[in-house]
């Protein structure tokens, strides 16, 4: 018997996933959280086997969550909820200790297949996160001539050199074009040059590449 809290502040969601887990008889309710001070409160006493922690929550997020709860939790495993694969604040989650997460909008069945997942010494996420995650436990540091270039604008900075479009790397990275076009803006504010070619020129000169 697999047992599960949950740390869901939308009242909708929240009792999606209560009825998810109920579904499958492997699985157990032990703990069900609307804020992160009641969680912290009770989820020591719980000790699930997997806690689903939304990762956007309105007082305190998710990730300072697992920050805290974490340490006296050594065998709980935190699966994160997120409504954007890509986004950020699931990086910064996983850096913090949890182990997986799943997309909010998710299948009954593909919940129930990420807890098992994780139960199991699996770690649920995308082929792109789990690279990132890959970077950060090799040891690889960022390049010191990133100029404050965030990982994301350093992909998009490497994919650039290779010659594709905004639209070819807003597939690639899974974002829209608008956003590829937004980072660009950024990263010649950073970089102080005018336009893609002298961004690409001082690119190549530092040898920056991205950790991703």
């Amino acid at each position: 018997m697999i047992t599960v809290s949950i740390l869901e502040d939308h009242a909708q969601y929240r009792n999606l996933l209560v009825r998810a887990i109920e579904n499958n008889e492997n699985f157990a309710i032990k703990g069900v959280y609307a804020t992160v001070e009641e969680a912290l409160l009770k989820i020591h006493i719980d000790k699930p086997d997997i806690a689903l922690v939304d990762i956007k929550l309105n007082t305190q997020s998710g990730i300072e969550f697992v920050n805290q709860a974490k340490p006296s939790l050594s065998l709980t495993q935190f699966l994160m909820c997120t409504s954007y694969q890509n986004d950020e604040n699931v990086f910064n989650a996983l850096k913090a200790g949890a182990s997986g997460y799943i997309l909010k909008g998710s299948s009954m069945e593909e919940i129930h297949s990420a807890i098992t997942e994780l139960y199991e010494g699996g770690a649920p996420m995308s082929p792109y996160i789990a690279k990132r995650v890959i970077g950060l436990l090799n040891g690889k540091q960022s390049n010191q001539h990133t100029f404050g270039l965030s990982e994301r604008e350093l992909e998009v900075l490497s994919l650039l050199s290779k010659g594709l479009l905004y639209k070819e790397i807003s597939v690639q990275l899974s974002i829209s074009p608008n956003t590829v076009k937004n980072h660009c803006k950024n990263i010649y504010k950073r970089l102080h040059v005018q336009n893609k070619v002298e961004a690409l020129n001082k690119f190549n000169h530092y040898g920056m590449t991205s950790s991703s």
